[in-house]
């Protein structure tokens, strides 16, 4: 299972696990879209793998309390 880190590791932008904006590497190295496109050229700075959208996890609403 993913680990679905919450922050971008260049500019610490939020990414929340539903919000789909987040791109990873294989060893899911965690980047906002706008760092990944652009200063990083769709490449992992740490190891030198290509950078995919991350796919979004949908949340799973809690049961109702009885």
């Amino acid at each position: 299972m993913l680990q679905m880190k919450a922050h971008c590791e260049t500019c610490g932008v939020p990414l929340p696990p539903p919000s789909g904006l987040a791109c990873i590497c294989s060893y899911e190295c965690t980047f906002c879209e706008a760092c990944a496109r652009g200063r990083l050229g769709s490449t992992c700075p740490n190891c030198g793998g290509r950078l995919l959208r991350r796919p979004p996890r949908q949340e799973v609403p809690e049961p109702p309390l009885r």
